[in-house]
């Protein structure tokens, strides 16, 4: 029986699973899961979603993802293709570190977000690793409790259910995942009743499916092209030509961050059309994010020119 395709909806919640190929561990010492973290952190810069909690655990990994307008699948591949790339010249080996696709369940966030956020933390517990969450140090709890920073973890919209005050917000999430560590495991979190790919109430699947058939708009590259030359006042040749003149090389670099994040096209491909080097197109669009978050200008620069490319292009093109 074919698998069905993954729900892409832009703000959704998702409870994200990546596994070990045959079981096998996927984090050998600290040094692993500190460089996963990095790719966390980077992936949350790179395609604008938001991490609300997550556990490593020997040989598997769970997360809360909010994802943006990139699907979760570009976000997910792209962490375990670069982790597993790492790994394997880490430890001198080939092949799959993963256990096939990873495992996504979108979330109903009212009804489901902060259970989920404990289950996640308690997952140690449950399977005997340690006796007390705070014994499991690879996981997002004490974000939550103040007691670590990780720069790429958003804790707020759980937070503020509990209290707008975070000291008492804090105080009543703990008392929260002290409520349930006798919680044994629960088979809804792995997948729901009504659909596998979706935890939610009968009106809330209803909704997500209707959402789901919707068609998303998908950047041209022509259109892409088009637009952004027509901001830069460049011809499009000019974006294939020799040197490293400042706006050719950003225009190259917003396009190349648009096709990214919403079109078909890879950096490869860009690369070869406008004649550089892949490095050099991805050292160029991560100095563009760089920029994008130190300077609200260029932000709001890119936000109008991605208004302007979806205007030319058909939905589900």
């Amino acid at each position: 029986m074919a698998r069905k395709p993954r729900i892409h909806i832009p703000g959704a919640f998702y409870h994200v699973m990546l596994r070990g190929n045959a079981g096998d561990d996927i984090f050998l010492s600290d040094k692993e899961r500190h460089h996963f973290y990095l790719l966390l952190q980077d992936g949350v810069i790179r395609f604008n979603h938001r991490i609300h909690a997550f556990c490593l655990m020997d040989n598997h990994v769970h997360l809360v993802i909010q994802i943006g307008e990139t699907s979760l699948s570009t976000i997910m591949q792209n962490l375990s293709f670069r982790y597993t790339r790492w790994f394997n010249s880490q430890h001198k080996r080939a092949g799959h570190l993963f256990q096939g696709r990873f495992k996504s369940i979108l979330v109903e966030e009212d009804s489901y977000l902060l259970e989920l956020v404990r289950y996640i933390h308690l997952n140690p517990v449950r399977a005997g690793i340690c006796g007390h969450l705070k014994d499991h140090q690879w996981n997002s709890n004490a974000a939550y409790l103040g007691h670590e920073i990780i720069s790429w973890i958003h804790t707020d919209e759980v937070l503020a259910r509990f209290s707008m005050q975070p000291q008492k917000a804090r105080m009543l999430f703990a008392k929260f995942m002290n409520e349930g560590v006798n919680e044994t495991h629960r088979d809804d979190f792995h997948g729901g009743e009504i659909d596998t790919r979706i935890l939610g109430d009968e009106h809330f699947a209803e909704r997500v499916l209707f959402e789901d058939k919707i068609p998303i708009t998908e950047y041209s590259l022509d259109s892409c092209i088009e637009t952004v030359c027509q901001h830069y006042d460049l011809e499009a040749a000019a974006l294939s030509e020799p040197g490293s003149l400042h706006e050719p090389s950003e225009a190259r670099a917003v396009i190349a961050w648009l096709m990214r994040n919403c079109g078909k096209e890879s950096l490869t491909t860009l690369a070869q059309l406008f004649g550089r080097d892949i490095s050099t197109m991805s050292s160029a669009v991560r100095r563009l994010e760089e920029r994008m978050r130190q300077s609200d200008h260029l932000r709001a620069t890119i936000g109008e020119i991605k208004n302007k490319t979806i205007k030319t292009c058909k939905p589900g093109t």
